[in-house]
């Protein structure tokens, strides 16, 4: 049940912690002057610092993209207040050996804190419960004062706190006990991902978990399905049909998808999914990582005839010439069977013939598996025999090894976790996991001691960040914990 009650004023606080307190990356700030404890009020993003060290200088590595983001977002006339919080403790701090400590549960230097306590005899350390506003407003710039008074009361609930009352129960034991940090690692790897979560929604989801299991953010953020994986399920369909010119557009889509690009804007030899080859044209041709020339037939009911393994090869070598085209992994995309002379044609040009269904296949992986489709390693596979339509085959192979591997890193990571629970077990090693990989009578795949560390180092790199890692002294001391599981669909 939330309560409501009736805010009057805020505590000017510099920016960067606002923020910080509404990340939940703090639980205290430092205030000027003594606060009572039980007193309300919203939080006040001024452009002050508790000292006149540069930001550089002011907060830790981890957090300075955050601190200087929130300063650039200050306005000169008005400020905006999202949060309100609840004074619960009150402290004074005076001891120079605890400001070290101190540094490494909070986002301030130890730089910084020693030459606040420079200015001042003491400390006040104010433990804040914070709560987000349902709507954020403005108030006028205020240049100075501890408090500002609110041009009008504000009616509040306490129904959206930033951290659970367990969360913020154990974060204040720590930081009142000056306990080391559990996970520092772990910060730095958050840190890293500041950046790129703007861009990449899976550096963004990752940051999203991290921050959940170090207790700056509570609720874990649902998984959204790819979008794409709409068109992505009616490739089937569409090149079982007789819609030629959308099956072109999908294939297309479907490689780029895959990560094959082309910045060949010419129609007649294209990867732009929004225009087909068209008459005289390839239906696709990529550039890179490597190059692929192939053609579209959508139709199941209606033998491919040898035709389009011929039109394959002259659309090939007129606009790509010989040596291009001699060098392209060949793609035939058809629905229906080839005739025999299309099939020994094919073969005889190396041409693969992939089924609509197998392409499908292919790029729901990669929607729902990002990075577990390397095309490098699927290059071999298109070159290598069979050709013809048995080349479908081959890449239903690469597909069900792709799962496998990732079925093995799953089980990996769900040993880790379990191995996480005996009680005191805070992290684990090879040899440990070597064992309980082989509790199993049926583990997934027969795998040595330096295997399984190769792939237990993929899997904490902060690329994927199913694990992270504690640096040993060789590979058999070092320590892997468990950040997020790999959940796969069957």
């Amino acid at each position: 049940m939330s309560i409501s009650v009736s805010i009057y004023n805020a505590l000017r606080l510099p920016a960067a912690d606002v923020e910080a307190l509404i990340l939940g990356r703090l639980i205290v700030a430092m205030p000027r002057k003594f606060i009572n404890p039980g007193q309300k009020f919203a939080l006040y993003p001024a452009n002050i610092s508790i000292n006149l060290l540069a930001h550089e200088q002011h907060y830790r590595s981890s957090f300075l993209p955050v601190a200087k983001n929130a300063l650039a977002q200050l306005n000169s006339e008005t400020v905006l207040i999202k949060a309100w919080a609840r004074c619960e403790l009150c402290q004074m701090l005076n001891d120079p050996e605890s400001l070290e400590a101190l540094s490494q549960l909070t986002v301030w230097t130890t730089e910084a804190l020693q030459q606040t306590l420079l200015e001042k005899p003491y400390l006040f350390i104010a433990y804040l419960r914070v709560y987000l506003l349902s709507q954020p407003f403005e108030i006028p710039v205020h240049p100075s004062g501890n408090f500002v008074s609110l041009p009008k009361s504000l009616t509040v609930t306490d129904s959206t706190p930033v951290l659970s009352e367990s969360i913020f129960a154990k974060r204040r034991q720590q930081l009142e006990k000056l306990e080391p940090p559990e996970h520092p690692e772990l910060e730095e790897l958050q840190s890293a991902l500041v950046h790129l979560s703007t861009t990449n929604p899976n550096a963004k989801q990752l940051d999203a978990e991290i921050k959940i299991f170090l207790g700056w953010s509570e609720n874990s953020p649902t998984a959204k399905p790819d979008p794409d994986l709409d068109w992505i399920k009616t490739i089937a369909q569409i090149g079982n049909s007789s819609d030629g010119n959308t099956f072109e557009k999908l294939v297309r889509q479907s490689l780029v998808k895959l990560g094959f690009a082309n910045s060949n804007n010419k129609p007649k030899a294209s990867l732009n999914p929004e225009s087909t080859g068209g008459a005289g044209g390839l239906d696709f041709y990529c550039e890179t990582p490597y190059p692929v020339a192939g053609e579209c037939k959508a139709s199941k009911h209606e033998s491919v005839p040898n035709s389009v393994t011929a039109q394959l090869i002259h659309l090939g070598l007129t606009h790509l010439g010989q040596d291009r085209f001699d060098r392209s992994v060949k793609i035939i995309l058809a629905a229906g069977p080839l005739t025999n002379p299309a099939n020994l044609a094919a073969i005889g040009s190396k041409m693969n013939v992939i089924r609509p269904e197998t392409l499908q296949k292919l790029v729901e992986l990669k929607a729902k598996q990002p990075g577990s489709i390397d095309l490098l390693q699927l290059k071999p596979c298109l070159e290598q025999q069979p050709f013809g339509e048995e080349a479908d085959a081959k890449v239903n192979r690469y597909i069900d090894d792709v799962r496998e591997k990732l079925k093995v890193r799953s089980y990996l990571i769900e040993l880790v976790k379990n191995r996480l629970e005996i009680p005191g077990v805070k992290n684990t090693g090879v040899d440990a996991l070597h064992g309980a990989f082989y509790a199993n009578p049926n583990p997934p795949k027969q795998l040595g001691h330096e295997e399984m560390h190769e792939i237990l180092i993929e899997l904490s790199s902060p690329l994927t960040g199913y694990l992270g890692r504690i640096k040993g002294e060789n590979w058999r001391s070092d320590r892997f914990y468990f950040l997020r599981d790999l959940l796969l669909e069957d």
